[in-house]
């Protein structure tokens, strides 16, 4: 029986060996990413007078939201530069154009004083209107510059009462500018206007909307925005497609933005050498209500236009973003000098606004492009459907004609013993 347990803890032994190099191939790598870009917060805090009901766990929404700035402040990460704006903080009166102008920054965005933040916080009372859309176009303003990572974490208990300068319309000029910039937004009351015009921000840009009630769901939530504008990103490069190949950007492996109009095409142009392959994806977001059935339509195409492979994606209303994604390995040539072949990528939507919607900006493009080293015979993921999968298959053939050997040889052993005795 001792012998048993031995040669099953064996074969145990053996075989997460033997899955642990196929998991963790020696060439494998982590991507690396550049940390030298700060990343950038700026906290907006509505200080608007209705930020003084008392229905956040028995207090204030302006206490609630004092605290949660505080929490964070003292687990913001070292790298992270944070600033804090408000709307609503200064004007007293009743001059509606005057409110509207209310904004203002209450921290500069930069390395983090915790003592000078928490004192500029606690002097706020809530006081004003709701300027969300000046509020966002001045937190753009103050995040502009550097290349790392940039959040706006907007916390607000109402709609903008500074309309017609609509906040959704700001958020979605913000992203057409293709500066990377994403809005998080939090709602204090489980309005639905206030919802559907701050999921309407938060999903022009990217972001997340959460309804919050409660004083320790405000701090974890604003934490873990901040917390994650410091993760490693691919910041995207703004491009722009035009509707013909001959005149299109010429782009390299990366990640980039764009716009593209309802029902209309974009072309780009992506040069591929022998021996590579090239990889694509798209994703097109609905920032704004659309018709149900749509699809996007990713092709790659010679320059004279014939086609070379096709990706398609499509939705029913369900989801606002459709992605779709292509590969084309370019063979190998004997040539050493033969030139590189020039594809051009044309991503087609079949969006439609729906009645009363504005149909530009265009919506928003997401094109993922990488041109890497071609696959090459037993390396190809493609191999008979299986790829690398190939290497956990020997891996389990040899793992069991190891542990048939032992079994073999534990059953003849025992068998003998068992005759002698």
């Amino acid at each position: 029986m001792i012998t048993r347990q031995r040669l099953a803890a064996g074969i145990c032994a053996l075989l997460a060996t033997l899955t642990a190099g196929v998991a963790f191939p020696a060439g494998a790598v982590a991507d690396e990413t550049d940390s030298a870009a700060s990343p950038k917060v700026e906290l907006v805090l509505d200080v608007s007078g209705s930020m003084s009901a008392k229905d956040m766990d028995g207090g204030s929404r302006m206490a609630a939201a004092k605290q949660a700035f505080n929490e964070v402040l003292d687990a913001t990460p070292e790298e992270v530069q944070l600033g804090i704006r408000t709307l609503g903080a200064n004007y007293h009166g009743n001059d509606r154009k005057t409110g509207c102008k209310d904004t203002a920054q209450l921290y500069p965005v930069g390395s983090l004083n915790r003592t000078e933040a928490k004192a500029a916080v606690a002097t706020l009372q809530p006081t004003g209107w709701t300027p969300i859309g000046p509020a966002l176009l001045k937190a753009a303003d103050d995040l502009n510059g550097g290349d790392g990572t940039r959040r706006i974490v907007l916390i607000s208990d109402g709609e903008d009462t500074c309309q017609p300068l609509d906040p959704c319309e700001v958020a979605r000029e913000i992203a057409a500018k293709g500066i990377g910039l994403t809005i998080d937004t939090l709602g204090l009351v489980p309005d639905a206007k206030t919802r559907d015009q701050l999921s309407c921000i938060a999903d022009a840009t990217g972001g997340t909307y959460t309804s919050v009630q409660h004083k320790e769901e405000l701090s974890d939530r604003v934490g873990q925005l901040v917390d994650r504008a410091a993760d490693p990103v691919v910041t995207p490069v703004a491009t722009e497609g035009t509707a013909q190949c001959s005149s299109a950007p010429t782009l390299k492996s990366g990640l980039y933005t764009d716009r593209e109009e309802f029902g209309k095409q974009r072309f780009y142009r992506v040069d591929v050498d022998p021996g590579q392959e090239l990889r694509a994806s798209v994703s097109v977001g609905a920032d704004r209500e659309v018709n149900p059935d749509y699809g996007v339509l990713l092709r790659a195409v010679t320059v004279h236009g014939r086609e070379i492979v096709r990706g398609e994606g499509t939705g029913n209303g369900r989801t606002d973003v459709v992605s779709t994604g292509l590969r084309y390995p370019k063979a190998e040539s004997d040539d050493d000098s033969a030139p590189a072949e020039t594809v051009c990528l044309q991503v087609t939507n079949s969006f439609s606004a729906a009645s009363g919607v504005k149909t530009t900006p265009g919506l928003p493009l997401e094109l993922t492009v990488d041109v890497v080293d071609g696959p090459s015979g037993a390396s190809d993921v493609a191999s008979f459907g299986l790829g690398r999968g190939w290497w956990l298959l020997g891996a389990l053939v040899l793992t069991g004609f190891v542990a048939g050997l032992l079994w073999g040889w534990l059953s003849r052993w025992r068998l003998a013993v068992w005759r002698t005795n």
